[in-house]
């Protein structure tokens, strides 16, 4: 019995220390725990875009009066301020929005050539257009679009006609640009857009109604400043 009980003991005194020893490799083992890193902060781009350009409004001559073999039309060139607009649904996709005003001094050409200045318009020609961007190109980013556009034309005046009536109407817009980024804010801007304008019009003459269609279909050439918010 007493050597069991020796035997006994000393299998106990082995397993305690067995397990003394698991416990301390254990510890050893354990990972260490790092402090925590501060996760890190990207403030993501906004949607919104807005540009100032100089534009130039670059007419095509040319229309007709009723019933006048040969008449033609020619209008003025002008250049003005422009504001627009873009919102970015994706970093490809956008929607701009273009605010600007301009006059048109309405001439007669061809076989009404001698009538001079007919009369002068002001024009409100708000213009929306989806664009896609291309996005491969660093600090160049050129873009796409297409649209709609609908022209307004208000305090209008004849000069050689007693009076002018040109009617407001839609017309559609295809636009070919390209942003410079010169950082994540600020960036140049080049953008022409075509619009197929060719509103209806009426007026007299003396005491002679006359009407029929102005084909001013204008380029808008621009350049200016973006600034992405």
């Amino acid at each position: 019995m007493n050597d069991k009980g020796s035997i006994l003991r000393a299998a106990l005194a082995a397993a305690t220390l067995l397990a003394g020893s698991g416990a301390a490799f254990a510890a050893d083992m354990a990972p260490v725990s790092e402090a925590p890193v501060a996760a890190e902060t990207i403030s993501a781009k906004s949607p919104w875009q807005v540009r100032l350009r100089g534009l130039g409004v670059i007419t095509r001559d040319s229309g007709f009066v009723d019933g006048i073999a040969g008449s033609g039309l020619s209008f003025s060139d002008t250049a003005i301020p422009e504001l627009d607009f873009s919102y970015y649904f994706t970093d490809n996709i956008a929607a701009e929005l273009i605010l600007g005003t301009t006059y048109a001094k309405v001439s007669g050409e061809g076989s009404i050539d001698g009538l001079g200045e007919v009369g002068k318009t002001w024009l409100l020609p708000p213009t929306l257009t989806l664009q896609y961007h291309f996005t491969d190109f660093g600090a160049f980013k050129p873009y796409v679009g297409a649209g709609v556009n609908y022209t307004m034309f208000y305090h209008q005046k004849g000069i050689n006609a007693s009076s002018l009536d040109v009617k407001n109407s839609f017309g559609a817009a295809l636009q070919v640009g390209f942003d410079y980024m010169i950082d994540d804010h600020w960036g140049a801007n080049v953008d022409v857009k075509k619009i197929f304008l060719r509103p209806d019009w009426e007026g007299t003459l003396g005491t002679t109604p006359i009407s029929g269609k102005a084909n001013l279909d204008p380029w808008l050439v621009g350049a200016g400043v973006t600034y992405r918010f």
